[in-house]
């Protein structure tokens, strides 16, 4: 596995790319990792990593870790730099023997780089590679507005080429599945949709008022709990100003922005002098799910416009924890699409502190609402969204595309990806 996520990083691709690797081991398949530094959400290399590079063992797991460059101040272009650094590092290592390599997207570009080098390194006998695709830049830097005209053009390229070059492709919702197919070029049948699962070990008994009064919640208030990162593309602004208006209102809400990330200190800048609102740090695993049951409102945020690019990991864990979902999304956006199908939630409009802050509102009022919900949310993650299933499909997938790289290789270049397509 390549990907420039892992454990001990606690959101975003790593809790997926590590129960997977631990997942696999215990199925007794020899499973080797080249990852990064821990570097994520704070983008800051943790204190005690030190050196070019290091190996250490995790769940049975052989780990080699590559520094590579982080920005402290993650703009596009240096975002996309570290990329290239990290592609450039573990393209420069020897890779150890294997049937099958799975790249893992993000990052597109460090991807991008190791598969030239598997093309350039071609043997007689070469594993088969798999795509892990857990967001699809190309509809990113145009929803975000990141990338526009050429440079977007060029981002798709770039996509559309690994995407191609690789055996096999898995996408973690149908609709992902469906842009790499009608827009990037992929061939139908080296698609498959592989769903992200909740990474949560299985808990009981928690102590849900405990932990409310370890992190301040009076339970007069109606807490609704943004866990995970706090970047660009959440859009968090948004919950300041609910928060704001809140305050203004004297309604009994709290904002809880839990977990960190590239504009926390601006939103804490922002929220300056506002009650209504609470950032917390991010919680290790064993204290993380009571937070989750404690909240009275689980909370998924969004920019405007966002409507295909991602499929928010917190939902997997929100949906564990048996808690109301609200989403402040586009409407049609895959977010506003995967409530529909659990049944966890509600919607309400993106970058709308009017509509957020009502839509809280709403569901502190009908307790039966917010019960109901919680339990359409469990019984999705149970049914749907297990690790079990995960895994199996993901093992079939890779023992499918090991060492058949060659033959389907060269088909899937001979198919040019699909010209002219909007995003």
């Amino acid at each position: 596995m390549v990907g420039a996520n892992y454990s001990p990083e606690p959101t975003g691709n790593a809790p997926y790319t590590s129960a997977l690797s631990r997942a696999l081991v215990a199925r007794g398949v020899d499973v080797n990792v080249i990852t990064t530094f821990p570097h994520y959400p704070e983008w800051r290399i943790r204190d005690d990593y030190e050196g070019w590079s290091q190996r250490e063992a995790i769940d049975g797991v052989d780990v080699l870790r590559l520094r590579h460059y982080v920005p402290r101040r993650p703009t596009p272009v240096r975002r996309l730099l570290a990329e290239l650094s990290f592609g450039v590092r573990s393209a420069s290592v020897r890779w150890p023997d294997a049937d099958v390599v799975l790249l893992v997207s993000p990052s597109l570009f460090s991807a991008a780089v190791a598969s030239v080098r598997l093309a350039a390194t071609r043997r007689r006998s070469v594993p088969g590679v798999v795509l892990w695709t857990q967001d699809l830049y190309s509809l990113g830097v145009t929803e975000t507005g990141a990338a526009t005209g050429r440079l977007a053009q060029a981002v798709r390229q770039v996509e559309s080429w690994v995407v191609r070059r690789a055996d096999g492709v898995v996408a973690i919702h149908d609709r992902f599945a469906r842009h790499l197919r009608d827009v990037l070029g992929a061939d139908a049948e080296a698609v498959r949709t592989v769903r992200n699962w909740t990474h949560l070990r299985p808990t009981s008994g928690l102590d849900t008022a405990g932990a409310r009064r370890e992190l301040g919640w009076p339970d007069g208030e109606t807490v609704v709990l943004h866990a995970g990162n706090q970047g660009a593309k959440q859009g968090l602004r948004n919950v300041v100003e609910a928060a704001r208006v809140a305050d203004a209102r004297g309604a009994a809400v709290r904002f809880v922005l839990l977990g960190d990330g590239s504009q926390r200190r601006e939103l804490e800048a922002a929220a300056e002098g506002i009650r209504s609102i609470q950032f917390v740090d991010p919680l290790p695993d064993d204290r993380f799910p009571a937070a989750l049951a404690a909240a009275d409102v689980l909370l998924v945020n969004e920019l405007a416009g966002l409507a295909e690019m991602s499929v928010p990991s917190k939902l997997t864990s929100y949906f564990d924890a048996g808690r109301p979902v609200l989403a402040a999304t586009s409407e049609g956006s895959t977010t506003a699409h995967e409530l529909d199908l659990s049944g966890a939630g509600v919607r309400v409009d993106a970058e709308d502190p009017e509509a957020l802050l009502a839509g809280v509102l709403e569901l502190a009022g009908d307790p039966e609402r917010r019960r109901e919900l919680g339990t359409a949310g469990l019984r999705y993650r149970r049914h749907v969204l297990s690790e079990e299933a995960a895994v199996d499909r993901f093992q079939d997938w890779l023992t499918h595309h090991a060492g058949s790289s060659v033959r389907v290789r060269r088909s899937h270049a001979r198919r040019p990806a699909t010209s002219g397509a909007t995003t």
